[in-house]
């Protein structure tokens, strides 16, 4: 089955989660040893013992005798010489001197060596082992061997050969004595020997002193060796020197022992009168050497519980018992007690060295752990363990404290030895032989007393031994598997600043007991060196005694025991290591029978337990009382308890995760240099190789154990699996009616629940529903087993995977990785790296750095070999599509390098057709690049779309922003092609605008042929961004019309329907506001319609950008921009109707309406235009103007006309920016702007274009008129007044003549010239006026003189003889001003060159080509005009001029040969 069919991420979430409350209940029931003493105090049964029918707890593993060359030494010297004898654990060698000889062998095994040192003549009298300092010897020398002889002391070179096979470093040794490094003793027998880890030698003298042997290389004038006294003062070092020894007097305390404990830094020593003493030596071990605390009182004979008691006696006091052995107590053990003190009667002293206590909130747990010592305190006091327990004390005993002994069967320990929660007595009590007692902790559970569950409670054993014990040391595990033990639980607390070896360091594990240490550590073996040899003791674990058992075929009866002793869960995961072989041991491997019987056995529901609810009682509960009413309760859902081959498999798979699962995979190592500054730091792995090996092989064949038991369908899963569809999803991993849904789901699987509310009957009905039938609850079981299996599987991948990064040199790795990624690698958990996304990601990321390795110019091989490693080891992490992916790498790599240009495109397009296959597997960002230098546009293109679609099928809504991730790969592309000029491929290719120009098209035609409308969507847009709206309009799809039309807020059948609707209901429709950034959308539309000759709809949308509203005036059109779009709809629409032409009759009509309606839109633009332009020169006028008193005579806005104050300008420039927002009707116009402003010539034009209906005696346009002329003459006089008269009239002079009222606007002129001439203000010409008239009337003087007639002719109209003399002046111009329009018609000339032609000599001439009739009629007019001007009232010399134009006009007119026929 592959990984895809059992990999489900919820259940590795889920069961991860589970873990690490597991880990963190076993870690919590480690208790403090202070604690666990405290709570035993006053518990009846402190020791105990196994039942006799189950292997020994210890047993002795062989005997050795001592050396015979040692023996015959000994017996030479008649057994009286000087003889000491040890134990060198470091390099497993016992020792013992004999006079002034020192032999070494090995205590592990027999090899027939036997090294001994003679070389002085004095007897030793102590001897010690010590690390070298590093840098003082040459490297062969490992080791310092220190002799002591009454007179000196020696330092001896010892050197380690590691054996061929390279298995055993220790295989030979041999001494290298050191001539120079030789201490004088001063007359001081040496005791003992203490050596720290970093070489540092202690020894004792029985002067009570303390002494350092401190050794250097040698160099200058020191000695290269020395003794300093470390515990003496000043009084002391004079009388040492001064008084002979004879001399002094007192009693002196040797010193017979000393332990250093170097988890603290603290020396303890202990005297021949049973003193205690206690050294600081600093935090690291640097400080100065410091003695904190003497205790000479620990035991007082006087305290009852110093006493022996017998029951039903009186107490009988004994001698006070001495203390025959100290030693530390490992801070793994207990926070608060540091040393234990073994007495005499086998009675154990727990001592602390800190004044506070467990209770003091106020000290720390860190706080504790670099607390110095400054006391002695006795904190607990063990009963000596009890006499005949060779298997007799049952559990549940009564108290060895109150067991009645006869007093000469009470202990009498000589020789004590403690490690690590370990206790070995010597009891020579009996006068026949000796015998050892071996106490441990008693790691059964209390099933008897619950209460006490706490309390400490030791395991009592005894082995018999010949001769009397000497001394008794730990066998150090193996260098690799403590090198491995050492780095996989290195950072935990209990080991945190520990520097003593791998081996010495790997002993202190064993403190947290068998159960926790028991699948990775070997039997604990001890070597007792007694006086007739060397004694080697294994110690079985629970689970040796398990395996015994099941290699005896053990009754029934007694497995039942066995897990009842240890409680269901921790035997059944014992079961596990051994049906799983998860214990090795080199002595003996577990058989496959072995094997077979402890997977039945955890398959056995009678013993293992079946899966049940919490609690049924509260069902009874639930119901209302009998007719009564239940307002609602809680109802305590019941949770289930699983069986114990659960539990076992939690605490198997936590106890193999504890040591990484919440620590780091990577760590961040800086070394000090040469400065002694720390250097740059680097990224490594957390955890050598071989321990990640040993861990993965561990977890590995858990999981296939599980897996096996599964496909074979053992146990539950058989009893799952018939009851088929049911429980078939849960075996494999799909969605069942087990649980409840997504991680609740997950989260019931393991026991866990929430409360209900519910009420009455219907409460009783729910909480039925909550239970679970045996099968179901057996089928939850099941599928919660089934996501531990996947959790240890995905963990044992993880490892794996570690591993292959681990020998690829994870630094190099990831120095190619981000900053921000490195940051994340450092602080990510094992926890993490299995079970999230965020792990999943990370091991992408060192997955693709190793790739880079295989695929770089650089790389050691291929991708294949690489590959099948990881596909095999890591399938989570590394599966099929990943292959495929790094193979399209190593292809593209490959492309790269190559210059040949057809074998670059077929490794392309190779890798591309490896990227099809696992388009979810891509990385855009680095893949697509790549592609982009190779100019492989396709991959570009396709391979995102593929993942977008890949990502989400169904194109849903709530996973766009995850497909725009992919669509933005292809638009970087396009913005790379369009802004970087003279790009430079990797492949060494320039691309110059052509090129670049192509691939753009390219990219738009294959994009443009995916059918996805979002990503047509974004490609459109990303176009128009980049200012690529001809290769938008040329290549867009057919959806490019829609997501205009959208995007402009338009919708889309709006434009095909606008044809169908007339003028004014479009207008309406178009009114709504467009943001500007919507208009390069309509923009680019309105293009679109023109390029493909749809010339109405292009009209339509150009009208709509030009009547666009706005409510800000820097999003508004300016008003040409606004005049632009309506010229260009007219012209669109012109276009349209030159095009439908051959139509109906309909659609022409409907074409012309729309045309009829843009034109008028446009002339009433043009209006605002002008009205804009008029208010903004006014405001500059205004606002420029030094407003006085008096106004100016020329100012054209005088107070009389129009009322100025300081707000006027700022009016003005506010109605401007108005006109500038939005278009105005022509209502508003007129009304709002041109009126209150005086614009009478704009009124005048608005008028006209709106054909005011009225005749020219209109009141409207005459008074608008008069304000205009009123206006003009204001301003510039007559001459003014005539000029506007010329520009307006002559512009809105009809062809009948009715919109301008000739003959008001002719009689104020004449009365305002008549009265300017008369005033003096102003000369007025006689011409101005009449030219003026003929100009407004477009050269029609018939229509003037009808004007003139029209006065002259009511003597009402003009009373004054002078006006009329002025009308009548006016009409002579105008009679002039006819004949030079003939002439000029008919010379195809100018009036001024026939005015010339007129007036000159050939006058008469020229008057033959004119008409006839015409000369006729204007000859009746000049005589008609000539009696006119007779029939005034004023003086001859008034009328006599005029009289005389007249006439010479007629005569002209009237002259014989000027008559030709026309």
């Amino acid at each position: 089955m592959t990984w895809e069919d059992e990999i489900i991420g919820t259940d590795v979430a889920s069961a991860g989660l589970h873990i690490s409350e597991c880990i963190g209940r076993d870690a919590a029931s480690q208790l403090d040893l202070e604690e666990a003493l405290e709570a035993s105090r006053y518990t009846s049964h402190p020791y105990s013992s196994q039942p006799k029918e189950w292997p020994p707890v210890a047993e002795v593993l062989d005997t050795r005798e001592l050396p015979a060359v040692l023996i015959e030494r000994y017996n030479a010297s008649g057994g009286e010489g000087t003889a000491l004898c040890g134990i060198f654990p470091e390099i497993r060698r016992a020792w013992a001197s004999v006079d002034n000889s020192l032999f070494l062998w090995r205590f592990d095994k027999r090899d027939g060596q036997c090294t001994e040192y003679s070389g002085e003549e004095q007897s030793i009298c102590a001897a010690g082992l010590a690390r070298v300092k590093p840098g003082i010897f040459i490297e062969a020398i490992q080791y310092i061997l220190v002799v002591a002889t009454p007179v000196e002391l020696l330092l001896i070179g010892v050197c380690c050969a590691v054996s061929a096979d390279g298995t055993d470093p220790y295989a030979e040794i041999s001494l290298q004595p050191l001539p120079e490094y030789t201490i004088p003793s001063d007359g001081v027998t040496m005791t003992c020997f203490a050596c720290m880890y970093n070489g540092q030698i202690y020894v004792s003298g029985r002067d009570g002193h303390i002494y350092e042997i401190q050794y250097t290389s040698g160099s200058g004038w020191r000695k290269p060796c020395r003794k300093v006294c470390l515990t003496a003062g000043f009084g002391t070092l004079v009388s040492k020197w001064i008084l002979p020894n004879a001399l002094k007097f007192g009693a002196v305390d040797p010193i017979v022992d000393m332990v250093i404990d170097s988890e603290r830094h603290v020396l303890y020593a202990r005297t021949e009168a049973m003193k205690l003493q206690v050294f600081d030596l600093g935090v690291g071990g640097s400080s100065p050497f410091k003695k904190m605390a003497e205790e000479r009182n620990l035991i007082d004979p006087r305290d009852l519980q110093y006493r022996g008691r017998r029951a039903g006696s009186r107490s009988i006091a004994q001698a006070k018992p001495s203390i025959v052995s100290i030693a530390p107590v490992s801070t793994m053990e207990s926070k608060w007690l540091q040393m234990v003190a073994v007495l005499s009667d086998g009675r154990r002293l727990y001592v602390s060295t800190s004044p506070s206590s467990v209770n003091n909130a106020s000290v720390s747990l860190t706080g504790l752990g670099n607390a110095r010592p400054s006391c002695l305190k006795v904190v607990a006091t063990r009963p000596s363990p009890p006499l005949g327990v060779g298997g007799g004390l049952t559990f549940g005993a009564i108290s060895a404290a109150n067991r009645v002994q006869p007093e000469d069967m009470a202990l009498k320990v000589e020789t004590a030895f403690y490690s690590a929660g370990m206790f070995v007595l010597s009891d020579s009590s009996a006068p026949a032989v000796s015998s050892l007692l071996i106490v441990n902790r008693d790691t059964t559970t209390q099933l008897s007393h619950p209460r006490n569950s706490r309390a400490f409670r030791e395991l009592v054993s005894s082995l018999p031994v010949e001769g009397r014990m000497l001394c008794v040391t730990d066998v150090l595990p193996l260098p690799d598997t403590a090198a491995t033990v050492h780095s996989l639980y290195s950072d935990l607390d209990a080991f945190g600043g520990l520097r003593e070896s791998c081996e010495k360091a790997s002993v202190r594990l064993w403190a947290r007991g068998d159960l926790a240490t028991q699948h990775i550590l070997p039997r604990r073996k001890i070597i007792v060196f007694s006086t007739m040899g060397l004694m080697e003791i294994v110690f079985n674990r629970p689970v040796d005694i398990l395996r015994r058992l099941f290699e005896s075929n053990a009754p029934r009866l007694q497995i039942e025991e066995f897990f009842n002793r240890f409680g269901s869960g921790e035997a059944a995961a014992m079961c596990l290591m051994l049906a799983a072989k998860l214990i090795s041991d080199e002595e003996n491997i577990i058989s496959n029978s072995v094997s077979e019987r402890a997977a039945e056995t955890f398959e056995d529901p009678v013993i293992v337990g079946m899966p049940q609810l919490e609690s049924n009682a509260v069902l009874s509960s639930v119901r209302a009382p009998a007719g009564g009413f239940s307002m609602g309760q809680v109802v305590p859902e019941a949770e289930p308890l699983f069986s114990g081959a659960h539990e076992g498999l939690c605490l198997c798979a936590s106890r193999l995760l504890f040591p990484v699962w919440e620590l780091p995979v990577m760590t961040f190592r800086r070394e000090i240099g040469s400065d002694g500054r720390f250097e740059e730091g680097v990224i490594c792995c957390r955890l050598p190789s071989s321990a990640m090996q040993v861990l993965e092989s561990k977890i590995r064949s858990l999981e296939q154990f599980l897996r096996s038991r599964r496909n074979k369908r053992r146990g539950l899963y058989g009893s799952v699996a018939c009851r088929g569809d049911f429980t078939g999803s849960i075996l494999y991993g799909t969605r069942s009616d087990v649980g409840a849904n997504s991680q609740n789901e997950a989260r019931n699987l393991f026991g866990l629940s929430s409360p209900s509310t519910v009420s009455g009957d219907a409460a009783f009905n729910k909480r039925q529903r909550l239970l679970h039938t045996s099968a179901e609850l057996a089928a939850i079981e099941v599928r919660a087993m089934e996501c531990l299996r996947r959790l240890l599987r995905r963990s044992s991948e993880a490892l794996f995977l570690l591993q292959i990064v681990y020998h690829h040199h994870v630094t190099r790795l990831v120095q190619a990785l981000e900053g921000n990624v490195r940051q994340k690698l450092v602080h990510l958990t094992f926890n993490q790296l299995v079970c999230s996304d965020e792990g999943d990601q990370l091991a992408m990321q060192l997955i693709s750095g190793l790739m880079e390795y295989y695929t770089g110019t650089d790389g050691r091989g291929t991708v294949d070999e690489i590959s099948a490693k990881l596909r095999e080891g890591c399938p989570s992490y590394f599966n099929e599509s990943d292959y495929k992916y790094f193979l399209a790498v190593e292809c593209l790599e490959r492309a790269f390098m190559t210059s040949n240009a057809e074998e670059r495109e077929n490794l392309a397009r190779a890798a591309f057709n490896h990227l099809t296959k696992v388009p979810e597997s891509v990385d855009l960002r680095a893949v697509c690049k790549r592609f982009e230098d190779l100019r492989f546009y396709e991959a570009v293109v396709r391979l995102p779309l593929q993942k977008a679609q890949a990502l989400d099928p169904d194109r849903r809504d709530n996973s766009l922003v995850q497909r725009e991730q992919c669509y933005e790969t292809v638009m970087n592309a396009l913005r790379s092609l369009k802004g970087d000029v003279g790009n430079v491929s990797r492949s060494g290719n320039i691309l110059d605008q052509a090129s670049r120009d192509k691939y753009i098209r390219q990219i738009i035609q294959l994009s443009v042929q995916w059918p996805d409308t979002a990503f047509h969507e974004h490609l459109y847009r990303t176009l128009i961004e980049l200012g690529l709206e001809n290769e938008l309009l040329e290549y867009g799809g057919s959806d490019l019309v829609s997501f205009l039309q959208s995007a402009g807020r338009k919708l889309q059948q709006e434009v095909q329907a606008v044809a169908a609707s007339t003028p004014i209901t479009t207008t309406r429709e178009l009114e709504t506001p467009i943001p500007s950034s919507q208009t390069k959308y309509l923009d680019l539309l309105a293009r679109y319609y023109v390029m493909k000759r749809q010339h109405l709809l292009a009209a339509h949308v150009l009208y709509r950008l030009a009547e666009r509203q706005c409510t800000d005036a820097a999003d508004a059109p300016t008003l040409d921009q606004r005049r632009q779009y309506l010229s260009n709809a007219v012209l669109q629409a012109k276009s349209a109707i030159s095009i439908n032409g051959s139509l109906s009759s309909t659609m022409s009509t409907m074409d012309n309406g729309l045309l009829d309606m843009l034109e008028a839109k446009l002339a009433v633009l043009r209006f605002q235009m002008k009205v804009k332009e008029e208010l903004e020169s006014i405001a500059f006028k205004l606002e420029g103007l030094q407003v006085t008193n008096e106004s100016h005579p020329n100012d054209p806005f005088p107070r009389g006309n129009l009322v100025f104050d300081a707000n006027t300008a700022k009016i003005a420039r506010d109605k401007a920016k108005e006109l500038e927002l939005n278009l105005k009707s022509i209502t508003q116009l007129y009304n709002d702007y041109a009126v209150p402003f005086q614009l009478w010539e704009i009124c005048l034009e608005m008028l006209n274009f709106a054909n005011y209906s009225g005749d020219a005696d209109s009141k409207i346009v005459r008074e608008t008129w008069a304000r205009l002329v009123d206006q003009a003459l204001s301003r510039g006089g007559i001459a003014e007044a005539c000029a506007v008269l010329k520009r307006v009239g002559s512009n809105l002079y009809p062809v009948d003549g009715s919109f301008i009222p000739l003959d008001a606007l002719c009689l104020h002129l004449e009365k305002a010239a008549l009265e300017r001439l008369s005033s003096g203000i102003e000369v007025v010409g006689d011409e101005e006026i009449a030219r003026g008239l003929l100009a407004a009337c477009r050269g029609r003087p018939e229509a003037i003189l009808s004007v003139y007639d029209q006065l002259l002719s009511n003597g009402a109209i003009v009373p004054s003889q002078n006006l009329r003399l002025r009308l009548l002046r006016s009409v002579l111009v105008v009679l002039r001003e006819w004949v030079m329009l003939v002439l000029a018609n008919k010379l195809g000339t100018t009036t001024t060159g026939a005015s010339y032609m007129f007036g000159g000599a050939s006058a008469l001439e020229q008057t033959s080509i004119l008409q006839k009739g015409i000369r006729d009629k204007i000859a009746s007019a000049t005589n008609r005009y000539m009696t006119e001007v007779r029939r005034l009232a004023l003086p001859q010399s008034q009328i006599e001029p005029i009289y005389q134009g007249f006439k010479e006009l007629e005569e002209k007119l009237l002259t014989p040969s000027s008559f030709q026929p026309y």
